[in-house]
């Protein structure tokens, strides 16, 4: 469990996050479990490298469900526009047949004759020179009328053609980002499913043991972070990471729910992204979408409300209390609090706000009871 803490921000790759969230995923390596250890098996190293395994693909697959949860809302807003630019379209075209069709009667009935003689000669003959000559304005003002209105129907014509073909093609892809969506869905609740089971096959010594175990191999990961010197030394945030740290600070003790990103409860990404939010600043959904675009910053940087991002694929995130401790929601079962920065294993970290001034003084949120209470990994029955 010792984390991997890169000096600089260029050293981790970025996951890959622009995937469409149609295709399925491919499986990770060592993501078999029926490589695991057996649920009854009596290691309890064993159990928690199962449980870890299982909670991490759970976490990936909410974090799948929010990137297709988010690509459906971008889709669906985009059908709507397109929807209300062919119902516009069709209203113009509407009334470009209804002033084509308005020219054709007229001219039909003789009100908009077109003269037999050339405006020259109606002019020599005319009894009234002067009405002849306005008459011949009227005409070619009649004829410009008639030839506009024939080529903006026949422009209208073009863009509802073209509008009624894209907006069947966003209504296609807002099914097929539905369809994914139900499918990632799916997949959170069969791997919930299995933590449930393989929780409910513990008896309370190995459940004793297990949180145990887990609580050794987390101070040791922190105490050799701690030791490195990397987090060494005072830091403040910027403004905006102070009400971001504010609010996440707030939330401590509301339960962590896959998808969710608040008011009443949170995944990891919604809580970074909600506390972000209310720094007025806003960032990406998911966590890897979080590492990918964010600005990285090193270990050595580290301030305050900058975001912590844990795992290779970048499938877990917390926001940098200060001290060596993050707020997150963790896992199913548990409740935003705060934790050891070093309770996963680490990837790096990022900066929402890279243009921000530290400030010179600052005091952290005063902490509620119980904040650090209850499993850092969520291991607590549900």
């Amino acid at each position: 469990m010792t984390p991997d803490a890169p000096e600089t921000p260029d050293e981790p790759d970025a996951p890959d996050t622009q995937t469409d969230p149609t295709t399925p995923p491919t499986t990770p390596v060592g993501d078999d479990a029926s490589a695991l250890p057996p649920p009854g098996g009596d290691s309890v190293t064993g159990l928690l490298t199962r449980l870890r395994t299982l909670y991490q693909q759970a976490e990936e697959a909410t974090e799948r469900f929010n990137a297709a949860e988010e690509a459906l809302k971008v889709q669906a807003a985009d059908t709507k526009k397109v929807t209300a630019r062919l119902t516009a379209a069709r209203t113009d075209l509407a009334r470009g047949r209804a002033a084509a069709g308005g020219l054709a009667r007229e001219q039909y009935q003789g009100r908009v004759a077109v003269p037999s003689l050339p405006s020259s000669l109606q002019m020599l003959f005319a009894q009234d020179p002067q009405s002849a000559l306005d008459q011949g304005r009227l005409l070619a003002r009649a004829a410009r009328d008639r030839a506009s209105t024939v080529a903006r129907l026949e422009g209208a014509e073009r863009r509802a053609d073209a509008l009624a073909s894209t907006s069947r093609k966003a209504l296609d892809r807002q099914q097929s980002l539905a369809a994914a969506q139900r499918t990632r869905r799916d997949e959170v609740t069969a791997k919930l499913r299995e933590v449930e089971k393989l929780l409910a096959s513990l008896s309370p010594d190995q459940l004793t043991r297990l949180t145990e175990l887990e609580r050794v191999q987390t101070a040791g990961a922190q105490r050799e972070l701690l030791d490195s010197g990397a987090l060494d030394g005072p830091r403040t945030p910027s403004r905006a990471g102070a009400e971001a740290l504010r609010f996440a600070v707030g939330q401590i003790g509301k339960p962590y729910v896959w998808g969710a990103e608040g008011p009443e409860s949170y995944d990891c990404s919604g809580l970074t992204q909600q506390a972000w939010t209310a720094a007025g600043r806003e960032i990406p959904r998911t966590s890897q979408e979080q590492w990918a675009t964010l600005p990285r910053v090193s270990l050595s940087e580290l301030r305050p409300g900058d975001l912590v991002v844990y795992f290779p694929g970048a499938t877990h995130v917390a926001l940098y209390l200060g001290e060596g401790l993050v707020v997150q929601a963790p896992r199913p079962g548990g409740k935003v609090k705060v934790s050891p920065v070093a309770a996963n294993p680490l990837l790096g970290a990022v900066r929402p706000d890279p243009g921000g001034e530290a400030l010179e003084t600052y005091a952290p949120p005063p902490l509620p009871a119980g904040a650090t209470d209850g499993g850092d990994e969520g291991y607590d029955r549900p």
